[in-house]
């Protein structure tokens, strides 16, 4: 596993960008724990995170500069495949914004955006959308140097062109 540094930015599973500020030995109950202090950018939360619990809990290294522009073309093209079912999709896609992982919280974006094209979103998956594109855009515009409005216009076009052959519900 990645050992972090003070000072790296990193992904908190479903919480988006931190930043690695110290590193300390604790002892807890008589045993000694490294703990990273990650401070959550988007609500300025600190978290205590053991270093031993770290890979399990999912933190990573934001994306690669490299790999954003592959993130746009699997936005960009294919379809999804969305169950109707509402509590087995809404499960399949919790576990998929815990995982952490960029490609998963994508789909998710993904998904729901078709779904919203198609019909009403229940008030829950309508957070979900907003906490997947907020994930999404913050990371991409952390390793692109780029403001998160012209992020988060991409990510739209990207998707609008995904599904410009769908026929978008009447009621929106």
């Amino acid at each position: 596993m990645d050992s972090f540094n003070i000072g790296d930015t990193i992904i908190y599973p479903n919480q988006g960008l931190g930043v690695i500020e110290d590193i300390q030995d604790e002892s807890y109950f008589g045993q000694n724990f490294k703990i990273y202090h990650v401070r959550i950018l988007s609500n300025n939360t600190l978290v205590l995170v053991p270093y031993s619990n770290a890979k399990e809990i999912g933190i990573r290294r934001p994306v690669s500069e490299a790999s954003v522009e592959k993130i746009f073309d699997f936005m960009r093209n294919g379809g999804v495949d969305v169950t109707m079912n509402w509590k087995g999709r809404y499960k399949e896609h919790l576990d998929l914004m815990k995982s952490g992982v960029m490609i998963d919280v994508v789909l998710v974006l993904k998904s729901l955006f078709y779904l919203n094209l198609i019909k009403p979103l229940s008030f829950r998956e309508k957070k979900m959308m907003e906490k997947a594109k907020e994930l999404v855009v913050s990371e991409i515009s952390e390793v692109s140097s780029s403001p998160s409005s012209e992020i988060e216009k991409r990510v739209f076009d990207m998707l609008s062109l995904c599904f410009r052959n769908v026929s978008p519900r009447v009621d929106s």
